[in-house]
């Protein structure tokens, strides 16, 4: 690798996470404005991946295509169980914050690695605020259906 790109990898691949978690979430959720966030936020993470699965190539010269991540795959399974056992709105809601965490976490650590061509540091900074509201507006949902 000419450039270190394995945080950028696992940024696509929490995206691609993210996606698949939302659109699982959107299906067991009741809130209809959380529901329709959730379809919507799942589009926009794949958007995204694509976006850095593109540029990524485009550096590296190599067709990139990042599946998810165990733990998430993880994740999913039980947030898909929490909704099938009836867990509540505030539970799914809690589950897609943890996720959302990660994907924070994934962005903020990117971008602190040196060397990753400008280009791709440029979609990174551009998405990174996206991501940070996309999880307070979760935290903010999530918090509403508090007992």
């Amino acid at each position: 690798m000419a450039f270190e790109e394995k945080a950028v990898r696992t940024v696509i691949e929490v995206l691609h996470d993210g996606e698949r978690g939302f659109q699982s979430l959107s299906k067991e959720i009741k809130n209809p404005t959380a529901k329709t966030f959730f379809q919507e936020e799942a589009s926009k993470r794949a958007e995204f991946a694509s976006d850095l699965e593109s540029a990524l190539s485009a550096e590296t010269g190599k067709k990139i295509e990042e599946g998810g991540t165990a733990s998430g795959t993880v994740h999913r399974a039980w947030g898909e169980l929490k909704g099938k056992l009836g867990g509540s709105d505030h539970t799914l809601l809690d589950t897609a914050e943890q996720g959302e965490d990660v994907a924070k976490k994934a962005y903020e650590e990117a971008l602190k690695v040196g060397g990753i061509p400008s280009a791709i540091v440029n979609i990174l900074r551009r998405q990174q605020p996206h991501i940070v509201q996309s999880h307070d507006k979760v935290k903010a949902l999530r918090d509403a259906t508090a007992a």
